[in-house]
């Protein structure tokens, strides 16, 4: 437990904002959050989205957006550039706003299953149907992803980064309920080894990419706000923290956590809703974390530093006011756990 990129209880958000002022979204997670992340502001349109915006870093593997969504075509155009001009200019303010930052900063991309399973292949086929064209992706995601912590590395050198990536559509692929692109059938479910397999090559490139003034390599999380969170196969690639909505925690879901607590595993737990909802006072909002903790019978220390306070998914739907009040809650509860864990 002793090599997390944060040194006591603390709270970040889960990555998307409301609206499209990406410089005001900026500063208000470096205002209001002891590990900022940089958002995701899909209101700005074609190419700010999860899979757009992930789907620019992939390397050789050019899409394009049609009626049904995001396609690999032959050549980059129009909707490529858009999205990786989104990019740059979230990365130019990061730049700007984090100048002299020391500390952790999130940054998230999209999953490669929950990609596979929303891009589609040039004949209209989505990516999941096809193991080799699953092969690729993976490849070039890993490849594209080590290029974009440099890219974060050399912009924000005295960070300690954590990547996160997102991967809603996990379940849904292991369980073989992902519609084909027709809409009229499912594709067959993806066996766990080969998903934990594909899933460690992108978290192993994170990890192995070092760099910055602090020399440390990424820091590999999955974030899966869905129900079902498939702890093993996230444990089995290699995920170092796994993060999550507590309210969706069953009881059967325990026996998985304290293994992978024992293990020394993080969990980024979500304690406020994602949509605009009456904030509780701060000892609530810390609750879900300390009755897990009670109930795994786990030590208080360990609680302060082996688990991080969020907003329980994205705030893309949330009002600007609610995300700051929601990321400022998460805050003032992480204060709490760390002054006094037990109680």
């Amino acid at each position: 437990m002793n090599d997390f990129p944060w040194s006591e209880a603390t709270a970040t958000g889960v990555g998307s904002h409301p609206g499209d002022d990406h410089v005001e979204a900026l500063r208000v997670v470096f205002g209001e959050l002891p590990m900022p992340y940089l958002p995701e502001l899909p209101g700005r349109g074609v190419g700010a989205d999860m899979i757009g915006r992930t789907a620019s870093l992939l390397v050789e593997l050019p899409v394009e957006v049609q009626p049904s969504g995001w396609r690999f075509t032959d050549r980059p155009g129009r909707d490529l550039k858009r999205a990786r001009d989104h990019l740059s200019r979230d990365l130019d303010a990061l730049e700007e706003v984090a100048q002299g930052y020391t500390g952790p900063l999130k940054i998230q991309v999209c999953g490669p299953w929950t990609l596979a399973g929303a891009v589609e292949l040039r004949h209209g086929d989505k990516t999941l149907a096809d193991a080799g064209a699953v092969r690729d992706l993976v490849e070039s995601l890993a490849e594209g992803v080590t290029a974009h912590l440099a890219e974060v590395r050399r912009r924000v050198p005295g960070a300690r980064i954590v990547l996160q990536l997102d991967e809603p559509g996990l379940p849904g692929v292991l369980a073989g309920t992902v519609p084909t692109a027709s809409g009229f059938g499912r594709l067959p479910a993806v066996e766990p080894a080969p998903a934990a397999e594909r899933l460690r090559t992108v978290l192993r490139a994170a990890e192995s990419a070092g760099g910055g003034e602090n020399g440390s390599a990424a820091f590999p999380i999955v974030h899966c706000c869905a129900s079902d969170v498939p702890f093993e196969v996230l444990r089995t690639a290699g995920a170092r923290g796994i993060s999550l909505d507590a309210a969706r925690l069953r009881r059967r879901d325990e026996d998985h956590i304290g293994e992978a607590v024992e293990a020394g595993v993080a969990f980024l737990l979500g304690v406020v809703p994602g949509t605009d909802a009456r904030i509780p006072d701060i000892g609530v909002v810390a609750k879900p974390a300390t009755e897990l903790w009670r109930r795994l019978g786990f030590a208080p220390a360990r609680l302060a530093r082996q688990v991080v306070l969020t907003p329980a998914c994205g705030l893309a739907g949330a009002s600007p006011a609610y995300a700051r009040a929601a990321l400022t809650s998460c805050a003032r509860a992480a204060r709490v756990l760390r002054e006094d864990p037990g109680e």
